[in-house]
């Protein structure tokens, strides 16, 4: 199962809100919402994550195996 939480601990540790990658970076509130309800991204949209944030994709994105 791929987990967004490691996305949402590196927005606090750097100090970005969901707002400020919507209106000034031009992220879709779709895709946001969608990494709340644990539901599928593209791998681009997490190329773009990392460029924004400055940061790997394990800052982004975590897997755990389902049991």
């Amino acid at each position: 199962m791929i987990s967004y939480a490691p996305f949402y601990q590196t927005l606090l540790r750097k100090g970005v809100i969901e707002y400020q990658l919507i209106f000034k970076h031009g992220m879709s509130a779709n895709t946001l919402h969608r990494m709340k309800k644990g539901e599928n991204i593209t791998l681009k949209t997490v190329d773009t994550l990392c460029f924004i944030l400055d940061c790997p994709v394990s800052d982004i994105i975590c897997y755990t195996p389902d049991e």
